[in-house]
């Protein structure tokens, strides 16, 4: 069984009440999908509950349950287990999963640019990876998305882990101030939602991350293989109602329902507003392509290929993945963005 924080996501109070009445109306037929995220945020799943609120995903048939675990390779062991059928793992992690095995597949690219950085105290005297040579980078999850694009950055630097800077898995949040103040973690490899999470708690930090590589983007939604194969219209729902999600966001006219919408998936993070709308500019702004003649949700197929050297040359991976191409489809890119007018 999954340790998790659920979510109801099938209504929220947040929905006008005729809209409500129409979902209420549908509910009898809707088709029971669970949605896994590597954290509890509704903020950086932000396409799936304003999808949730607005009534995108009744529109399309389906009722959809999100579940927060602990990183991308809970999300894909819960994808591979039948558990779910759709999460928001990260790229590297979906290679790697792919190397031993494991089926799943990218669909939408969420995090379109890098939502990953590596970050140190504003006071710190690092002012880039050359300075870590010998340090301890924290991340929050042992196997998630932030580890993989560390590990790439300090490659890039010419670096290797557990002889030139060690990991050490400290958690996110709370727990990340904790080993800062404590002096166990140098740097920490962070989203942009811990990087600001950080900065609230009173530990303001500096991103050291060299530009190039905002290129490497970071989350998205991935399903298995054999859900593309045996069931694509379930694929093409899913995609569609989270697209309407992802482009009602980025609308600045709904900005007060986007919030409601978030809050209402996660009351935390509702408490405080001005910090939740800070938050949710920042997330939000790294969903925008930097090319958007493909539309939203397009994965381009080099980043690919460097995300896939990333891992050869941090040792993740033993080998090229035999077809890297399998690894996403963007097959069902266009017609969604065609659904939602794009």
């Amino acid at each position: 069984m999954i340790t998790r924080r659920t979510f109801t996501a099938s209504l929220l109070a947040t929905v006008p009440a005729v809209g409500l009445m129409g979902t209420k109306g549908l509910a009898q037929g809707l088709r029971d999908i669970t949605f896994v995220q590597p954290s509890p945020s509704a903020i950086n799943s932000f396409p799936v509950f304003v999808a949730i609120g607005e009534g995108y995903f009744a529109e399309e048939g389906l009722n959809v349950r999100v579940e927060a675990i602990n990183g991308s390779g809970a999300v894909l062991q819960a994808l591979s287990a039948g558990q779910a059928q759709f999460g928001r793992p990260g790229p590297g992690p979906v290679i790697a999963a792919r190397s031993r095995g494991v089926d799943a597949v990218f669909i939408y690219n969420v995090a379109a640019r890098s939502n990953f950085g590596i970050v140190v105290q504003q006071d710190s005297d690092i002012q880039g990876p050359e300075g870590l040579r010998g340090k301890v980078i924290g991340t929050g999850t042992a196997d998630g998305a932030e580890v993989g694009f560390a590990r790439n950055v300090m490659s890039g630097a010419g670096m290797t882990e557990g002889t030139d800077y060690t990991f050490l898995t400290v958690g996110d949040g709370g727990p990340a101030t904790a080993a800062f103040l404590n002096g166990e973690i140098d740097a920490y490899s962070a989203s942009t939602a811990d990087a600001a999470i950080l900065t609230q708690r009173g530990m303001p930090v500096r991103d050291i991350t060299p530009p190039e590589y905002a290129r490497f983007f970071g989350n998205g939604i991935a399903t298995m293989g054999d859900i593309i194969r045996n069931d694509p219209d379930l694929v093409e729902r899913f995609g569609r109602a989270f697209m309407r999600g992802h482009a009602f966001a980025l609308d600045d006219a709904n900005r007060e329902t986007v919030l409601a919408h978030l809050a209402a998936g996660n009351p935390q993070e509702g408490e405080d507003r001005e910090f939740q709308s800070a938050l949710f500019d920042a997330v939000r702004s790294k969903t925008i392509p930097t090319d958007m003649s493909n539309g939203l949700g397009y994965m381009p197929p080099e980043v690919w290929a460097e995300w896939q050297d990333s891992l050869l040359a941090g040792g993740e991976i033993p080998a090229p993945l035999e077809d890297l191409n399998a690894a996403f489809t963007n097959d069902f890119i266009a017609g969604w963005n065609e659904a939602i007018g794009g």
